[in-house]
């Protein structure tokens, strides 16, 4: 089946928002697609369709609307097996989002870890990717270490060759930072974790929206991505991870539909992925989230990318022309996003003046403050790109940028 020409401008007319919201009477400019993206007909049509003519609880069901609903549930996941291109439909497990996904092997793979054991991670981690691996570290005893980032915000190879250790068990690493947009290189650094004997754990939160993700091809050992930054609803979530290591792992959660059989003396565990599923599970979202991947699949992939990557430049060429203007993350392997601050102007003060432009972007930590700390500063701003944006909305944030400079008189 051929695919449709992607153009920009007209992909921007299958998300209503853009035509149903006018922000101050203004045209928005939506450049927080980092933190969220928006939501296309196809993805809102579909939930809809399903709530008002097919909803039912899946699995077990014997009557007409489970089977439906259990049919569509499983061609979602399917869905997302082709799109992240694993083996199996049972190698991908459903979650709430990406932070739901990390816990989960933070807590399974860290039954097996002890006092003392590595894990590795990057400066330039979100917090998601932080915050469970401490847990293991204040209930166990395991020791983080730190993989830092160079001025542009690439990694070091070599510098992980000092960090691995024969203690080291998990590297957990972001496929792209949501501040610098760095594409990190997993491929080369699965590898590198295989060769110690170690898992390698992607966050591929920001990556799944922006590149082509091969699991099978980068040998990673699971991969984990959240469902609204791909144009999918909110509360849904896939962790992939390869079947051989499902099948060792123990349960995160316990309820029904995980279990293989329940008495008063014992339990047994159902297979991957449901055993990784306890409860009802988020039946509409994932087949929004199926949604969101057919309405990408209408595309060539490298269009988008192309395209996005087309913004990346322009905006950090327009960017580079305003006074007092300082960029983080100038790599030149990036995706997705840019971070920035102006001289004596509070990113805060920065974005809520530009927001009565009509301009949405983001202000703060973004739940990173290691790379904060590193970069030595306390919040950035951040204007962050979708399929739907357009060099007009650069300008516009140039504009609008260089009228707050004059507007707070620096």
């Amino acid at each position: 089946m051929s695919k449709k020409i992607f153009n920009p401008h007209d992909a921007k007319q299958d998300f209503p928002i853009f035509a149903n919201v006018k922000p101050y009477d203004k045209e928005l400019i939506y450049l927080d697609n980092a933190a969220s993206a928006q939501k296309p007909t196809m993805v809102l049509e579909g939930m809809s369709e399903f709530y008002t003519h097919h909803y039912a609880n899946v699995h077990r069901g014997l009557h007409y609307l489970s089977n439906h609903a259990t049919t569509d549930f499983e061609n979602a996941r399917k869905k997302v097996q082709s799109f992240v291109n694993a083996c199996h439909d049972s190698e991908i497990i459903w979650t709430s989002g990406a932070t739901d996904g990390l816990n989960l092997l933070a807590d399974s793979l860290g039954a097996e870890l002890v006092s003392g054991d590595e894990i590795i991670l990057s400066i330039a981690e979100h917090h998601s990717n932080i915050v469970p691996w401490h847990f293991l570290r204040e209930r166990k005893g395991c020791v983080i270490k730190w993989l830092n980032v160079d001025s542009n915000g690439d990694i070091d190879l070599s510098e992980l060759d000092n960090l691995i250790t024969e203690r080291t068990k998990i590297i957990s690493i972001t496929h792209i930072s949501n501040i610098l947009g760095t594409i990190n290189p997993i491929k080369a650094i699965a590898a590198k974790a295989h060769a110690a004997g170690a898992y390698i754990v992607v966050d591929g939160s920001q990556a799944a929206v922006h590149l082509q993700i091969d699991v099978q091809d980068l040998d990673v050992d699971f991969y984990v991505a959240t469902g609204h930054k791909i144009y999918a609803p909110t509360g849904i979530g896939f962790v992939y991870g390869k079947q051989s290591l499902l099948e060792k792992m123990r349960p995160y959660r316990g309820g029904g539909e995980m279990i293989d059989m329940v008495s008063c003396e014992h339990i047994t565990y159902n297979t991957p992925p449901h055993r990784f599923e306890a409860g009802t599970p988020p039946i509409a979202q994932a087949i929004g989230l199926g949604y969101a991947i057919d309405y990408l699949n209408q595309f060539d992939m490298n269009d988008i990318i192309d395209h996005e990557n087309d913004l990346i430049r322009y905006g950090h060429e327009q960017l580079k022309t305003i006074t007092g203007m300082t960029l983080y993350g100038t790599s030149q392997h990036k995706a997705g996003v840019i971070a920035f601050n102006v001289d004596n102007l509070h990113p805060h003060d920065l974005s809520t003046y530009i927001d009565r432009g009509g301009i949405a972007i983001r202000a703060g930590h973004h739940c990173g403050q290691p790379l904060m700390k590193h970069l030595g500063v306390n919040s950035t701003a951040r204007a962050s790109f979708g399929l739907y944006n357009t060099r007009h909305d650069v300008d516009m944030l140039c504009e609008w940028i260089v009228k707050a400079q004059k507007f707070f008189g620096v």
